[in-house]
């Protein structure tokens, strides 16, 4: 009896989930640092977005990340996401549950020193990957730290340059998202990522 060999070929037909991260991400991002830069106060509205798109939609696209075997992706959706579930408590749970005390300033200030260290590290992983991801880790990182620097100091300045620095950040990210459908859509590049 002869023993034949067969090639399997597994073709990847999931959808790119990257854009709905990306997305999620940017538009929470660029909303809550309007309200960083003081354009308007902080509401219903930032407070939705951070639990919803900026939250759950983007640890849904960490796990299809998951399932298309990109631990980039994987790793810093769900944690982006979790971050936003976890400011949106910060902000919300002291004002709305008995004997949940407000976060001190200098926890605050090593929570986003933390997730300051965090893109960093994420941000070197970028090197090899596309330039308009590298800015949006870059600015990212940057970001955090510059809201460290805005409670350790209290200055309204740093605030408002900072609220400045993340709408930079944001927008990065929506374009860096909106090129990859559009370029997927087209099967070509529309807008470049370098």
């Amino acid at each position: 009896m002869k023993s034949e060999l067969r090639e399997v070929i597994i073709q990847d037909t999931l959808a790119n989930p990257a854009p709905l991260g990306l997305l999620g991400f940017g538009m929470t991002t660029v909303l809550l640092n309007l309200h960083n830069a003081g354009l308007f106060g902080l509401g219903s509205m930032i407070l939705a977005m951070g639990l919803f798109y900026g939250g759950i939609a983007q640890i849904i696209a960490g796990i299809m990340e998951w399932k298309k075997n990109n631990v980039f992706g994987t790793t810093a959706f769900t944690s982006y996401g979790l971050f936003w579930l976890t400011l949106v408590w910060l902000l919300v749970a002291p004002k709305n549950l008995e004997g949940v005390n407000a976060a001190s300033n200098s926890a605050m200030i090593a929570y986003f020193i933390m997730w300051g260290i965090f893109t960093s590290v994420m941000f070197i992983a970028t090197l090899k990957l596309n330039k308009a991801l590298q800015f949006v880790f870059a600015s990212l990182a940057l970001l955090f730290f510059l809201l460290a620097i805005r409670d350790i100091t209290g200055s309204a300045f740093i605030g408002t340059i900072t609220g400045i620095e993340g709408v930079i950040c944001g927008v990065s990210a929506i374009y860096t998202g909106l090129a990859q459908v559009l370029n997927e859509v087209y099967g070509k590049t529309i807008a470049p990522l370098g």
